[in-house]
């Protein structure tokens, strides 16, 4: 179904923001609207500030619905929280289905358990402290005022290849806390018998670091800082509308998991912090962007890069960017993943099913398309020459 491109243009039918809401008039007074045509724009709004949704509770991430705020039709904008709240809460609600909310809130549950009984190490990690978790040349860069923080946080960044990016970013001692705060979490879980969830279906070892108290601090770590870098790098998937992730820990040498095999990440834009500790080997290895469809084809010369991990040194590249870890060879290797999420994307790229811009088998097939149709525009000019010539 097309997907409309005017200034008000909306997201397709089968999106989330498109289901209807009944018996209501949008008004100044709040009321939600019952026009079933109402729909999310596809385009934000971008000078709105969204309302804060972190002190309700919540079956769905705060962020969510903040995210979500600005893609609400014009005269939904300015209606109370309350009003806002409730109409996307009916969209999220009808987008999915009774066994996901299910499963979503055993995880609450879940989690909940954890953070009751398990006892901290380090509680000023719970909180986002940007003077105490980053290198001053970070945090400068996002210092900087609002009109030239772009080319600010620009300056801090290096592209060793395309569309892989590079920056100091953590502070020692913030590393060797959260090193701490992940060791005395394992030794409670061992301790107590607990079965905790792993990162991933890859990772053996490693713990999400959502699942005992930390994924406000990590909230925070995406909106303020890692959306902002995407929104400059990584507009084409949906860098600027990242409105939830998977924060974790992972842990690689002779006694943990040892190397990566080739993937690509359930996320958008990934998020990749080494922490420590002294280790040999580990390299990460980049293979070209490709989407669903490519993601198995061919890798070209100019698409093959290794990188090496440093301390505190982060890299940034889009989820869908193949790649893998290579063994630690010695040492004890742990690194701070996240996985950041566009749900807007992903519903957006249900309806072009081709030629995805951030894909590069879906360039190639795209240029090789127009080559072929310019090729064979010329030989028919060439043939209609003749003709005329004879």
């Amino acid at each position: 179904m097309a997907v409309e491109r005017g200034k008000d243009s909306s997201l397709p039918p089968t999106s989330p923001a498109n289901v209807a809401v009944t018996n209501g008039i949008a008004t100044s007074g709040g009321l939600a609207p019952s026009n079933a045509n109402y729909r999310l724009r596809l385009n934000p709004n971008q000078d709105h500030r969204a309302d804060n949704y972190d002190d309700l509770g919540m079956e769905f991430t705060p962020l969510l619905f903040s995210s979500l705020e600005r893609y609400l039709p014009p005269n939904l904008l300015d209606v109370s929280r309350d009003t806002k709240y409730k109409y996307m809460r009916d969209i999220l609600r009808r987008y999915s289905t009774e066994g996901e909310r299910t499963r979503e809130q055993k995880h609450k549950e879940y989690r909940q358990k954890i953070v009751s009984n398990y006892q901290p190490l380090y509680r000023e990690l719970y909180t986002m402290n940007p003077s105490m978790f980053f290198v001053p040349s970070f945090l400068k860069a996002f210092n900087a005022n609002e009109k030239t923080k772009d080319e600010s946080i620009k300056s801090i960044m290096s592209e060793p290849a395309p569309g892989v990016y590079t920056c100091d970013m953590l502070q020692p001692r913030f590393c060797e806390m959260l090193l701490s705060e992940v060791e005395n979490f394992e030794k409670w879980v061992h301790e107590t018998k607990f079965r905790i969830m792993r990162p991933n279906t890859m990772n053996k070892f490693g713990a999400v670091l959502d699942d005992f108290g930390m994924q406000g601090t990590l909230d925070k770590l995406m909106e303020d800082f890692i959306r902002h870098i995407s929104k400059i790098f990584f507009p084409d998937v949906g860098g600027y509308s990242l409105d939830s992730h998977h924060g974790f820990v992972v842990e690689y040498g002779m006694d943990r998991d040892v190397e990566l095999g080739f993937h690509v990440d359930d996320s958008e834009v990934t998020l990749n912090v080494c922490l420590g500790k002294q280790f040999t080997g580990g390299e990460l290895f980049f293979r070209g962007i490709r989407c669903e469809k490519h993601v198995n084809s061919e890798t070209y010369p100019e698409e093959i890069f290794d990188y090496p991990h440093a301390p505190g040194r982060a890299i940034i590249h889009r989820g869908r960017h193949r790649h893998g870890a290579r063994a630690t060879t010695s040492g004890h290797r742990i690194n701070l993943l996240l996985w950041c999420r566009s749900s807007v994307f992903r519903e957006l790229k249900k309806h072009k099913k081709e030629f995805l811009n951030f894909c590069g088998e879906c360039k190639r097939e795209k240029k090789g398309r127009l080559l072929h149709s310019v090729a064979a525009k010329k030989k028919e000019l060439l043939v209609v020459e003749g003709d005329i010539a004879s």
